[in-house]
């Protein structure tokens, strides 16, 4: 039987297809309903602009209707078979049974009894149409089976899927699986790793969020996003490393706060540095950090300032932490609040020199954090020595500020000495001098009564320790009460001092960072 061609099918500009006019009509609703009952034999052209799957898909689904409705389902076709046949309206209303819709509908029901390999071809292809592959159930009946036998067995080995055979990749990850867990100790829970790298971004946040309502470990799903990120980078270009790590960060946020290491966080943000991401998935980043901040180290911190500032380190992201830490859901445990005390004076130590940065990011780098943080203020005091060295030109009100910010309550006896010395803390002398001679007395009582229990004690004196801590000399007693007086007056001096600090929180807000140069270090309280 001659077949006639006299129809012309242009598929969106890539290939022009000749074809029976009535074969094609018996199958396709949409070509059907353009052309009616048009006995007419001149021949038509249709141009498609928009076929999913272009003339590849469409060569398919010809075969199909020239083969009397008879074609091969698979997993690498299903979705580009079942978008084209929503497209042209291939349905039971124009070929009954024989329909194309129907016929991958139910291969679609058989997704269950998919082999690990044939889910991982349906992915891959269903990526390419996920607006029609979603809306068929497709990806999602895919996605829930691979995460199904994930969640049932995530200490499979990969040699015991049923991956693939012909994957190169997979063979290799096979024979080499038992080598690479004894020489870097990789779990063996993270065998799919490599397989499902090779997702979209898209692909990769329906994933993610599937593990996740069905609970799958969030320590993996971490290492996880972390593994994509980066193998997904040697390969993207500008526009889809934005789309990875802007997804990457969004589902890490959507876990627990310790499912991913700091160090990991920090290394994700050493790329963002790079790239311009959207500002919602950055604060999240800045968030994540903040939150692990006692699990940082120095070097984490020393970030460089961002283009076209004169500043050396981006002190602006520092304190972002410090109050993402602050605000944290995890508990602030004293040892937390402890170590990044201890974090932070090293940090402030080494921008103190830079003589770029103003004297408000300085104050608040300072006075962010609790005093509770600190049981000794030397090091601080130290920073802010180095700070006022370097920094020559700021006026006194500045400087009374900054001073101000100590708690000298908590300074050694060698940074008071130290202070009773330095010029540069002019304004504050009177109170250090006031306290270091309140500590003097205090440690010279102690010793004093110490010295006079030990003589009691030593001649058989039988008291009780409440009656051993009154029987002191006159010596003491009249150390005892020049010591109330002095009380007193730094008790006036301090008020002036809260005052001060009252002022410097306003300024602090006020005053915006900027700088430039290399850090210089000074000795420890150098005279």
């Amino acid at each position: 039987m001659a077949v006639c061609c006299d129809l012309e099918v242009d598929v969106n500009g890539e290939e022009t297809f000749l074809l029976d006019k009535e074969t094609i009509c018996s199958f396709s609703g949409r070509l059907s309903r353009l052309f009616g009952k048009s006995a007419s034999a001149k021949r038509n052209k249709v141009i498609f602009h928009d076929f999913p799957g272009g003339a590849g898909n469409f060569e398919l689904i010809s075969r199909f209707c020239y083969n009397n409705g008879e074609i091969d389902i698979n997993p690498s076709n299903i979705s580009l078979l079942y978008s084209a046949a929503q497209f042209m309206e291939m349905n039971d209303s124009v070929s009954g049974n024989c329909n194309l819709l129907e016929k991958t509908a139910k291969a679609v029901e058989e997704i269950g009894y998919w082999t690990w390999s044939n889910l991982l071809v349906a992915l891959k292809h269903g990526q390419d149409l996920q607006q029609v592959a979603t809306s068929s159930g497709i990806l999602e009946r895919c996605l829930d089976s691979l995460v199904g036998r994930l969640v049932t067995n995530n200490e499979a080995s990969p040699c015991a899927s049923t991956s693939s055979p012909d994957s190169p990749r997979f063979r290799l990850s096979c024979d080499t699986k038992s080598v690479e867990n004894s020489k870097h100790g990789f779990s063996r829970a993270a065998w799919w790793f490599e397989d499902l790298s090779v997702l979209s971004p898209d692909m990769i946040e329906m994933l993610i969020k599937s593990m996740v309502s069905k609970k799958f470990d969030h320590s993996i799903i971490g290492r996880f996003l972390v593994y994509y990120q980066k193998s997904k980078f040697h390969i993207a270009s500008s526009n889809e490393k934005h789309k990875v790590l802007e997804i990457v960060i969004d589902m890490l946020y959507t876990l627990d706060s310790n499912s991913i290491s700091c160090r990991s966080l920090f290394g994700i943000l050493r790329v963002v540095l790079n790239l311009n991401i959207s500002k919602s998935s950055r604060s999240k980043l800045e968030s994540m950090i903040g939150s692990q901040l006692d699990e940082a180290t120095l070097d984490n911190l020393l970030i460089p300032s961002p283009h076209g500032t004169s500043y050396l380190y981006d002190v602006n992201l520092v304190l972002k932490f410090l109050k993402a830490f602050l605000r944290g859901d995890r508990q602030l445990s004293p040892m937390r609040m402890k170590k990044v005390g201890s974090l932070m004076d090293l940090y402030i130590a080494e921008v103190a020199p830079d003589p770029c940065l103003k004297s408000s990011k300085f104050l608040a780098l300072i006075t962010t954090l609790p005093d509770s943080t600190r049981d000794s203020c030397d090091e601080l005091y130290h920073a802010v020595d180095i700070y006022l060295e370097v920094h020559t030109g700021l006026c006194e009100e500045e400087k009374m500020k900054i001073c101000c910010a100590l708690n000298y309550k908590k300074l050694s006896t060698e940074a008071y000495m130290h202070i009773s010395r330095n010029a540069k803390f002019a304004s504050v002398q009177a109170l250090t001098s006031k306290q270091l001679k309140l500590k003097n007395f205090e440690q010279g009582a102690n010793y004093n009564e110490n010295k006079g229990k030990a003589k009691r004690d030593e001649a058989g004196e039988q008291t009780d320790g409440y009656t051993g801590k009154l029987d002191i000399s006159a010596d003491n007693e009249k150390l005892r009460e020049h010591l109330q007086g002095m009380q007193c007056r730094v008790m006036g001096l301090e008020q002036v001092c809260k005052k001060m600090q009252s002022q410097m929180a306003k300024f602090i807000k006020s005053k915006a960072a900027a700088g430039h140069t290399t850090p210089r270090l000074m000795p420890r309280f150098c005279s």
